[in-house]
């Protein structure tokens, strides 16, 4: 289902873009440093869901740039299809990579260590992402624009994530449900297919996750 929404005054657009790429540049330092924390923490412990969550940082940190690449144009506009593309490609590379390795995980019986890092950065996640997410989301919807919402939706999965991460590390802390680390990583697998699909197919806004749906990409470029 689409809206249509009100013509913005061009000093507006010019607000809400600038808001976009406050917004994205803070997504992408705080993903950065938790892409860092997250993929040291995996390899050391073993855990492929932990590796599996600094891999999708890594994603978003893309997604952001991918923001701050479009909103450097007089038009972004011009680069929304390019834009919601790429993000796609992002994040069915990271399901593909998480998917072999919690299969293998399994099929090898492979325990990983406990790790407090991790599960301290899984709960900070928790708590800092979806607040974020709502401020990109909304400044999404405000200017029409598929790939800020889809950028937030990022933002949003990471909050998913989180909860999945930190339920596998800790049941494999406390009771030594060794398995419940790759499935957590087959959950995060399965959600960023979903996602890339709805990407691909320009559907920015995620109704699934609860968004309101906004203009279609087609009908943006055509302003």
């Amino acid at each position: 289902m689409t809206h249509e929404h009100a013509v913005l005054a061009p000093a507006e657009r010019r607000a809400l873009g600038r808001r976009a790429q406050l917004l994205a540049g803070a997504s992408v330092t705080y993903n950065v440093v938790e892409a860092v924390i997250a993929i040291a923490a995996g390899l050391v412990a073993g855990s492929v869901a932990l590796v599996g969550f600094g891999l999708d940082s890594v994603v978003e940190v893309s997604s952001g740039l991918i923001i701050l690449w479009q909103f450097r144009h007089a038009l972004p506009e011009s680069r929304e299809r390019l834009a919601l593309r790429g993000m796609a490609v992002s994040f069915f590379a990271l399901a593909a990579y998480v998917t072999v390795e919690s299969v293998r995980a399994l099929w090898t019986g492979a325990e990983p260590e406990t790790s407090a890092v991790g599960i301290a950065l899984a709960a900070a996640s928790l708590v800092i992402m979806p607040v974020l997410s709502w401020a990109q989301r909304r400044t999404g919807r405000a200017l029409g624009s598929n790939a800020v919402v889809a950028d937030g939706t990022q933002t949003l999965l990471c909050t998913y994530m989180s909860a999945a991460v930190l339920g596998g590390l800790v049941l494999n802390a406390t009771l030594g449900w060794s398995w419940a680390d790759p499935v957590a990583g087959l959950v995060i697998a399965a959600i960023a297919v979903k996602e890339g699909r709805e990407a691909w197919r320009g559907e920015g806004c995620c109704g699934g996750l609860g968004a309101s749906s906004c203009a279609s990409t087609g009908a943006v470029e055509r302003r």
